[in-house]
């Protein structure tokens, strides 16, 4: 669980830094415009959503179990594909059109394919071994899955209410010796 969550975080910081990135650097065209840049934010706005909902990832896993914990993990890793492909396309696709003049493209898509990769491998890693990742409140599973420890306050109690002193040691009688207790025999008369 907690190797999933660390990548869910991991995706998140660099799906953010890549959205916070330079992608595109557009040199001066004939007209003399300033050098314009897009950042990654400007060229896919949803990426910084992306990188919360990977945040969120990490509570949907904890939170959830069994068929719900798988679809979280299919859902982490369907978003993971698109975030890669988009960004292998933009690393290899070449700048926007809406880029004037010269144009480069930075590595800062890389980021956002990273990102994309770890929320993949996340994803499956959430589907193929969901059943070995903790569960929130397992504590309550049901009776015969795990063996509950009594209360020792209520264990005391209870001994109070069939009559037994707790606080009292048990004799230490070997097992099929009826012992010496006085309350066994007959009473002697008082005097």
């Amino acid at each position: 669980m907690g190797v999933t969550c660390a990548g869910l975080a991991l995706s998140a910081v660099l799906l953010w830094a890549g959205s916070a990135a330079v992608w595109y650097r557009g040199g001066p065209d004939v007209s003399g415009a300033p050098p314009v840049e897009l950042t990654g934010a400007q060229a896919a706005p949803w990426l910084g959503g992306t990188a919360l909902l990977a945040l969120a990832g990490v509570a949907g896993v904890v939170a959830t179990g069994g068929v719900l914990r798988r679809l979280v993990g299919v859902l982490l890793g369907l978003v993971g594909l698109g975030v890669a492909g988009f960004g292998l396309r933009a690393q290899f696709g070449g700048p926007p059109g809406e880029l004037r003049g010269p144009a480069e493209v930075t590595v800062a898509p890389l980021l956002a394919v990273a990102g994309g990769l770890v929320l993949l491998a996340v994803g499956i890693v959430v589907v193929l071994r969901e059943r070995g990742l903790a569960r929130l409140g397992a504590r309550y599973a049901a009776p015969g899955e795990r063996r509950v420890q009594r209360d020792p306050d209520r264990t005391a109690w209870d001994e109070l209410d069939e009559g037994r002193d707790p606080t009292a040691d048990p004799p230490a009688v070997p097992p099929g010796d009826p012992g010496d207790d006085p309350g066994d025999g007959p009473r002697s008369a008082a005097v």
